[in-house]
């Protein structure tokens, strides 16, 4: 397996801040560590319909969200150290990030429009359900240099993460709430080192997780009747939740808290070798997009209202078919299909270069 310290990530990101697609030298730790988390978040999109789901499956819930965004967000933030705003640069962010979300805003309209929704409106400042994520990457992206000279930035980061929280005026456009609320995950990432990463991965780092996780889900478990899930959405501000506008202040930092170690326990046991997984992690993104096509089919055609899926085995048979459709789109063939709508290249709109 090549060293984690063997090389910058910096040049090897494609324009929406991960790794390019496999070239030598690429450490595959990053690639599964992209595939198990895509894995947590279609598994949690698949718990959220499920009819009854009790407090078992609430507090799994409430664990796994209280991570499973924050470590994604966070890899894409290490593996954008290297941006900078150059034309190329930006083309390939534009290219990666705003063509697909352009299209993919438009095929869920459509999608909405003819299972049930004649009326349901096209508009792109208002992100479909999962799509707040490009235009949320594309804004933290282009802020990269800053967060690069400014002293302390994970908490000039905390700082405007905690005035989103306090603020409910701030609007619905681009779910700016999310952008705001989120962004610490990606200046951590921006401020980690191949060290740190080899630092989790530790025999006593691992050990050491796993009573944290205990600790964790016990924690879930007492939360669940006492308070709502919709804080880990990053949302809504603290009024918005039914709280005093104050509180946003200290949960956002309770919060981040908790989602950094979370992440580190998630991130010691993701296995540094090439496995059959490895090659699924460059195609997250696909898996990403395409799979809210399938969760929100289900619940048009009421799949999820199936007695069996009130039962703890059709919880376990929800997980698994998440887990195994999200697995299908990350695939190379969904890959090869799709590349054209998610990694665009559009050289024929590009300004030719001219010779200086």
């Amino acid at each position: 397996m090549p060293s984690l310290t063997s090389r910058s990530p910096g040049p090897a990101t494609d324009g929406a801040g991960t790794p390019a697609p496999s070239r030598p030298g690429r450490d595959p730790y990053f690639d599964n560590a992209k595939y198990l988390a895509i894995v947590l978040v279609a598994m949690g999109h698949a718990w959220e319909p499920l009819p009854g789901s009790g407090r078992l499956i609430e507090t799994v819930y409430t664990f796994v969200y209280t991570f499973h965004m924050p470590v994604f967000i966070l890899i894409a933030g290490y593996f954008s150290r290297g941006f900078e705003l150059r034309p190329d640069r930006v083309w390939k962010l534009f290219t990666s990030l705003v063509v697909p979300y352009a299209v993919f805003e438009t095929a869920y309209t459509l999608f909405e429009r003819l299972t049930g929704a004649p009326d349901f409106p096209l508009s792109p400042l208002s992100p479909y359900w999962l799509l707040w994520f490009l235009p949320a990457l594309f804004l933290w992206r282009l802020t990269t240099p800053f967060w690069q000279t400014v002293r302390w930035p994970v908490a000039v980061s905390l700082v405007v993460a905690a005035m989103g929280a306090v603020t409910s005026n701030i609007g619905g456009d681009l779910q700016l709430q999310r952008v705001l609320q989120f962004l610490p995950f990606y200046v951590l990432g921006l401020q980690l080192r191949p060290e740190h990463f080899a630092f989790v991965r530790r025999r006593a780092v691992r050990i050491a997780s796993v009573p944290l996780c205990l600790v964790a889900l016990a924690a879930a478990y007492w939360a669940v009747p006492r308070t709502t899930t919709s804080w880990f959405f990053r949302r809504y501000g603290a009024e918005q939740l039914g709280s005093p506008a104050w509180t946003g202040a200290p949960v956002t930092l309770l919060l981040f808290v908790c989602a950094v170690v979370l992440s580190a326990c998630f991130l010691a046991w993701v296995p540094g070798r090439r496995l059959w997984m490895t090659a699924l992690g460059a195609g997250t993104m696909y898996g990403y997009l395409l799979h809210g096509f399938v969760i929100k089919g289900a619940v048009k055609l009421d799949l999820f209202q199936a007695d069996v899926l009130s039962t703890p085995l059709g919880t376990v048979l929800a997980t698994v078919t998440a887990a195994a459709v999200v697995t299908a789109l990350c695939s190379p063939p969904v890959r090869r299909v799709f590349r054209y709508v998610v990694e665009p290249r559009l050289d024929w709109a590009r300004k030719p270069r001219t010779a200086s």
